[in-house]
């Protein structure tokens, strides 16, 4: 085995996370909903699959206009779902497992329902007016009563509503039942701070912190530029992402609620590009975050992130390698540390997105292929649910009408409602891959009827048509599935956490736009001659073979010691490269090279 990196390291660095939609994870007492029950008696699966941290998706009380990212009560827990008490079990039984569990913290926003909100409209002068961002309207020529700024939020609306009670607007990113909270205030962020220590005395190990860059809006409230000549609001990321006391924010954060905990923390960071911006949030020395998910390579093919968001943009392949050298390499050299992904709730499936779902043969290669890319990343590893089963996007045949999620409607109304056929049809196209709705569909348990995610309710989301094929059962009895590719996977990671945990990454030829090859190297000496233990990854991202590198010429001062340890094609393993043997379409290989190291 390789050599090991120092046992000093926290344990999230070397972790496996997995996130867990709970709404369609598994539902125990038969009402179509997930809940805490049914994710309880699925423990020891995760568990098996190798899994280190479990990741809730939201479960606090909630109107659901955004599916519990609108938290109207930070200390219960939704009905459906169960109750505090259910929280306790599972994280007694996750800790049981020798897990972790990290709860989703959303606290940019609240629900228009929360007893902060109704109290900050009750009247101008009540004591939590300004624990959210009120401002007086503003007036066109013609006397119309105008929005203060022309900002567009994310779900397709303006960013301001108006409250006729108190004559004013208030500012919400997403719905206008998300109302932002004004982190400006400091008892609110006080109040903040007193929810996230309710959770943590009872034991949960962390939070994934939803949109963590948004909590510092700039105060000048002014209009964005127009990018849009077509619409009245504009898109205006740059008013509200990584603002001026966004840093300062994060570090009180941690110190009053996460540090005393030892409590690991999770970040969303959108609209931040350059590793530059990113560092500070991660840097050990800044005592703000643990990690962030960056979400520059989930996000491919998506449009702006505003009117175009569900315009699909296809991209070279060149494109998807650069990105992931640039958040793989951002941390040397520092004290940041970085995390790995390709699915979430947020994003469609990843087979149907950076794989080939076409064919019996290309899903499995496909999704064993990806699979090989996000096990040797470097940083914190992330798995979303089903995932590991290779489930896929929903069938394109399915109507707009199967399409649950508010930024899904919003979108595809705007399309509607803009006269424009094709602007409709792109829109539609944009969300058969792009969709949020893909990663929210009932998780494929068995060939049971709703495939055993409930054994009698409607589930509250279609059930996809390919359960019969694709599901749990059948790939746990399968050493040939995803599911075992995965599980052999992360051991071998953990086995060699050195190379693909701790290790550096570098791109092997750049402009390749079939394959995606790549060396890791191992962070810590393997031998008394000082060199460091390597391995490559070359993956055949392309629906036609091609010949695999040759790594004696590729690498250059690399010796002659290379072996496949692991391919997605039988028998390969063991073999040497010689630069002439052919790598099938959507197959992937990983070859080691640990010189004299024994």
């Amino acid at each position: 085995m390789g050599a090991f990196v120092g046992s000093e390291a926290p344990y999230w660095k070397d972790a496996t996370f997995y996130q867990v939609y709970p709404a369609s994870f598994k539902d125990s007492n038969n009402d179509g909903w997930g809940d805490l029950a049914g994710l309880i008696s699925k423990l020891d699966y995760i568990c098996d699959l190798g899994i280190d941290v479990l990741w809730l998706s939201p479960i606090f009380e909630s109107p659901q206009k955004d599916m519990g990212y609108d938290v109207s009560d930070y200390q219960a827990i939704y009905k459906p779902y169960g109750t505090v008490q259910d929280v306790d079990t599972l994280v007694k039984e996750c800790h049981r497992r020798a897990m972790k569990v990290i709860l989703d913290l959303v606290v940019n926003h609240t629900s228009s329902e929360h007893p902060w909100f109704k109290e900050s409209r009750s009247s101008r002068n009540n004591r939590k007016r300004d624990w959210y961002i009120w401002k007086p309207p503003r007036y066109d020529e013609k006397g119309n009563r105008r929005p203060p700024t022309n900002w567009r939020g994310y779900f397709a609306t303006s960013t301001w509503t108006w409250d006729e009670a108190t004559q004013e607007y208030y500012l919400h990113l997403y719905t206008a039942h998300q109302p932002d909270l004004n982190w400006e205030n400091k008892e609110c962020r006080e109040a903040i701070y007193r929810e996230m220590r309710f959770w943590l005395d009872r034991g949960v190990d962390g939070f994934r912190i939803d949109t963590v860059n948004k909590y510092s809006k700039r105060q000048d409230y002014v209009d964005a530029p127009i990018a849009d000549p077509t619409s009245e609001h504009q898109p205006a990321p740059e008013m509200w992402c990584n603002g001026p006391r966004i840093h300062e924010f994060i570090n009180e954060m941690n110190r009053e609620a996460l540090a005393p905990y030892n409590a690991v923390s999770v970040g969303e960071l959108s609209s931040t590009p350059h590793p530059s911006q990113a560092v500070p949030y991660v840097s050990a020395a800044a005592k703000e975050l643990d990690m962030v998910l960056e979400l520059s390579v989930i996000r491919l093919g998506t449009g702006d992130g505003f009117g175009a968001k569900y315009i699909y943009s296809p991209y070279p392949l060149t494109k998807l390698k650069a990105l992931t050298q640039t958040w793989q390499s951002f941390i040397e050299g520092t004290d940041a540390w970085t995390t790995a992904f390709i699915e979430n709730h947020d994003n469609g499936r990843a087979i149907s997105r950076f794989g080939n779902a076409s064919t019996r043969e290309t899903w499995l290669s496909s999704g064993k292929c990806i699979a090989l890319w996000q096990a040797t990343l470097t940083g914190s590893l992330f798995i979303y649910q089903g995932q590991e089963i290779g489930m896929v996007n929903m069938p394109g045949i399915w109507g707009v009408e199967e399409y649950k999620d508010v930024e899904s409607r919003n979108f595809y109304a705007e399309a509607a409602a803009s006269g424009s056929d094709k602007r409709t049809r792109d829109t539609i196209k944009g969300l058969q891959i792009l969709a949020r709705d893909h990663s929210r569909i009932p998780f494929q348990w068995d060939n049971s009827p709703h495939a055993g995610f409930t054994d009698g309710g409607k589930p509250w989301m279609r059930v996809h048509d390919n359960y019969p094929s694709i599901n749990a059962a059948q790939q746990i009895q399968d050493p040939t599935s995803i599911l075992s590719f995965y599980k052999m996977l992360l051991r071998t990671r953990k086995a060699y956490r050195d190379i693909f945990i701790h290790g550096s990454f570098k791109l092997i030829d750049a402009e390749d736009e079939n394959l995606f090859a790549y060396v890791k190297t191992s962070s810590t000496r393997t031998n008394r001659r000082g060199r460091f233990a390597k391995a490559v990854v070359v993956l055949n991202m392309s629906d036609q073979e091609h010949e695999c590198p040759n790594l004696q010429e590729s690498l250059s001062g690399g010796n002659d010691d290379w072996h496949c340890l692991i391919s997605t094609e039988t028998d390969v393993e063991g073999s040497e490269p010689d630069g002439r043997s052919l790598i099938g379409a959507w197959h992937g290989r990983l070859y080691v090279n640990f010189g004299e190291c024994k």
